[in-house]
């Protein structure tokens, strides 16, 4: 979905557009699922990537502008606990119990149209 707001910054307000956004790459190259006895699935996810282009624009009281955008996310790492229920009744339920994310470096490259 698009994002839309404002934000105050020193003499006024800024509006904002994102839309049009994209995943154009998504690297897993380590991931690993662990089964844990008796209470659920740990999933492992190392040095992550993700690759996201956008339209944006921008208005203050003084100027607009507005134009593409890539974001290239790297080095996340994220850890998931899954828990399965063991009751053998109806289909198998999963829940989330446990979520850690860690961030790497973020890149971001803006083309101005003006």
């Amino acid at each position: 979905p698009d994002l839309t707001g404002h934000e105050k910054f020193g003499l006024g307000n800024v509006k904002y557009n994102i839309s049009g956004i994209h995943i154009t790459a998504v690297e897993l190259p380590s991931a690993s699922i662990s089964l844990l006895p008796g209470s659920g699935i740990k999933l492992v996810i190392g040095n992550a990537s993700l690759t996201i282009n956008m339209n944006w624009n921008i208005r203050t009281w003084m100027f607009k502008d507005s134009g593409r955008s890539t974001v290239h996310i790297s080095k996340v790492f994220v850890t998931a606990i899954f828990s399965t229920p063991l009751d053998n009744i109806g289909p198998t339920l999963m829940s989330l119990t446990s979520c850690r994310t860690t961030p790497g470096d973020i890149d971001i490259k803006l083309n101005r149209k003006s």
